[in-house]
């Protein structure tokens, strides 16, 4: 019996999307269909904005990603011109980088993925949220809140704002940091390497009792990750593919567009983006957390790189397990406490030199590129402009694109997972594969209590189950 599953809207994701699948008469999964309905248009509504002024509208994508979108317009906007920013500005740069990992990364874990791992598929959906969350455990909210008030000072005393962030101009950043801010900074970033020590250990106790929920969701594929000396690096590197049998290649950030190519399906909004190997080969790959982890040799901080052999330990190298992708969420958000530690410790954060002034010549020509890792994966920036700095195209590439083809399959295997559950452990089961991925779509509310969801299945156009809540 043929059928139809559709999920409409999905939940406790940023912004709004919906699922379909189809069923054979065996019950087993024909096809499965993450449909991103949100329409932003900003590859062309930013055309015509002087490239100079891109640092500051881009951030508007996102208020959860924003300082991702502002780090990869500047660093764009730097290629255009021709300039390095002095050591001081890229300090500062990564510093507000790995704030903003704090926030998103805290956030997903406590509020999105974590009523699924800490109250269970099983809870109520009314339950079965934030609310649910810290009514059952205030202490782990409380460190949640804590961490991401560290994440909001240090990027509003870096960036300017602690959303939308203002500082990072073309050459650098507008501003030197002062001794006494640093200070201040530093003994934040020490406080939430505690804070990010505790929630790690108690959703790595939580995910190691759970050894079927981990292992339900494997797929094999290529991964994808910026790679400095072989260590995790979120702000510069290389780009790593690394395929399923461990082989892999590098490329410069300049290579992407020989590497990276972009689809379009009539069922969403979104783009698919696929890459090229080294031999010519087109295959899907993933990016964030899970990806990075997989992608580099070690972290050079140590408390995340112990748990990175431990990670390894657990879901094997490369690691295909997709739950694990909260694992290695909690391990960056570990890395990013520890990182900044280390940046607040270096004097040359304080120089006074933070700028190095464009000229009005643009010295790569009228094309440039700017990549980063961004909490959910990869994210590319690519501008042209005219002879009057004008933006004339706009090309992004962000995470969940390059991710969309195995949220897919993983709706697929969710669904063959749960098909024979109830209603609610099948509706929970199909979100939580898909919040594994931490998709960002757009700027959300997540909603509160009852959760509008709905699921129809169909045999040859008659309804023949309905879940509705």
């Amino acid at each position: 019996m043929a059928r139809t599953i559709k999920v409409d809207p999905l939940t406790r994701i940023e912004g709004h999307a919906r699922v379909e699948v189809d069923i054979d008469d065996n019950n087993q999964v024909t096809s499965s269909v993450f449909k991103v309905m949100d329409f932003r248009g900003w590859e062309t509504f930013t055309r015509g904005s002087q490239i100079e002024m891109m640092p500051l509208i881009m951030p508007r994508i996102c208020g959860t990603c924003s300082v991702s979108h502002h780090l990869a317009a500047v660093k764009t906007v730097d290629n255009i011109f021709g300039v390095t920013p002095p050591p001081a500005a890229v300090l500062l740069r990564q510093a507000m980088n790995l704030a903003g990992y704090i926030h998103s990364h805290g956030i997903h874990i406590f509020a999105l993925a974590g009523p699924d791992l800490l109250l269970g598929l099983n809870a109520e959906p009314a339950k079965r949220n934030i609310v649910g969350l810290i009514d059952t455990y205030p202490e782990l909210a409380k460190k949640a809140l804590q961490l991401r008030a560290i994440s909001t000072y240090i990027t509003e005393v870096i960036g300017g704002r602690s959303i939308h962030p203002v500082s990072a101009v073309a050459g650098g950043v507008a501003s030197p940091l002062n001794e006494t801010k640093r200070d201040s900074l530093l003994k934040k970033a020490q406080e939430g390497v505690t804070l990010a020590s505790d929630l790690l250990q108690e959703f790595k106790q939580v995910l190691s009792q759970k050894d079927k929920l981990v292992k339900s969701l494997e797929l094999k594929t290529h991964y994808l990750g910026l790679i400095n000396d072989d260590a995790l690096d979120f702000y510069q590197g290389n780009l790593r593919l690394m395929a399923p049998d461990k082989s892999y290649f590098e490329f410069s950030p300049e290579q992407w567009e020989q590497h990276f190519f972009e689809t379009t399906d009539p069922h969403s909004y979104a783009k698919f983006v696929y890459c090229r190997t080294e031999n010519g080969a087109e295959v899907t790959y993933r990016v964030g957390p899970l990806a990075r982890l997989n992608c580099c040799g070690h972290i050079d901080t140590p408390l995340a790189n112990t748990e990175l052999q431990s990670f390894r330990e657990m879901g094997g190298f490369p690691c295909h397990q997709t739950v694990l992708y909260h694992y290695a969420r909690l391990i960056e958000l570990l890395y990013a406490t520890e990182k900044l530690v280390e940046l607040f410790n270096d004097d040359e954060i304080c120089s006074k030199e933070v700028r190095t002034q464009p000229t009005a010549n643009f010295q790569n020509g009228q094309r440039g590129i700017g990549i980063i890792e961004a909490p959910r994966g990869t994210l590319i920036h690519n501008y042209q402009v005219d002879a009057d700095g004008l933006v004339t195209e706009v090309n992004l590439i962000v995470a969940t694109q390059q991710n969309i083809k195995s949220i897919n399959d993983t709706i697929g295997l969710s669904v063959q997972e749960y098909l024979d559950q109830s209603d609610n452990l099948l509706l929970n089961g199909i979100e939580f594969g898909v919040r594994c991925y931490d998709p960002c779509l757009s700027c959300a509310t997540h909603r509160v209590g009852e959760m509008k969801l709905d699921v129809v299945i169909r045999h040859q156009g008659e309804i023949v189950r309905t879940v509705r809540r």
